[in-house]
């Protein structure tokens, strides 16, 4: 499938979202692995800010992504940190330079295999409510096409977040966020006991999650909390 045709087909799952109830964590999680499929970059995470104003992981490209996201939050710096602190983007970021800029950080970055970062901020008239990572393993600057493209898909992404609220109601937008978090910290405890049960890594178990929420039109949070409940037995994820 060439990129403009993975590019329209994106576009239209996420304004599908506008219209219909949806999955938050889905809707992200297809974005993060459209912005590697689309876009030169080789891992792509999204974090969004809970009510109690931190942010907390949503959606990454891979497992080696959300830990180094989830380390990202838990030093308090980072590229994403900064674009949703202050609402702009961070773009074309060599890791090597930027021990004063994130000492905490960087070096685990590189360590991670990765050599340059951009972060941009999800943001609706003048609110940012979190933030698009996206990571290269070399040195390569991102094109302006791509950086574009990834800021039109990040702000659809936040209309589709914030289709059911006012910018003014801050309250909505917190009940929002609050249920997207929850659903997270289900799908993780659900990741575990299939992982547990069926001998896989964390990520092919949420590949065994997802999967079975899509083929049988289930939303992921209600088939993570199944299986948590015991309704749901892991070896079945497996048809």
């Amino acid at each position: 499938m060439s990129r403009e045709a993975i590019l329209a087909r994106t576009f239209v799952q996420l304004a599908d979202s506008l219209v219909a109830e949806f999955d938050v964590v889905e809707v992200l999680t297809v974005l993060a692995d459209r912005c590697v499929a689309l876009l030169d970059v080789d891992a792509a995470g999204l974090m969004l800010a809970g009510p109690e104003g931190h942010l907390r992981v949503m959606a990454s490209s891979s497992e080696q992504m959300r830990l180094l996201e989830l380390f990202e939050i838990q030093a308090d710096e980072g590229p994403c940190l900064d674009a949703w602190r202050r609402g702009l983007p961070v773009v074309d970021q060599v890791l090597a330079d930027s021990q004063e800029r994130w000492p905490v950080f960087t070096p685990v970055a590189v360590d991670h295999g990765f050599a340059m970062v951009h972060a941009l901020p999800m943001r609706l008239r003048g609110v940012v409510i979190g933030a698009l990572n996206l990571f290269s393993q070399d040195e390569r600057p991102l094109p302006t096409t791509d950086a574009d493209v990834a800021q039109a898909l990040a702000d659809v992404a936040t209309i589709a977040v914030l289709q059911h609220r006012a910018a003014e109601q801050a309250q909505v937008l917190n009940d929002q966020l609050h249920h997207a978090l929850n659903s997270r910290i289900c799908i993780e405890q659900a990741k575990g006991i299939v992982a547990e049960h069926l001998g896989l890594d964390m990520e092919q178990s949420f590949a065994h999650l997802r999967g079975y929420a899509r083929s049988n039109n289930r939303r992921l949070a209600e088939v993570a909390q199944e299986v948590i409940d015991g309704a749901l037995a892991p070896a079945t994820l497996r048809t």
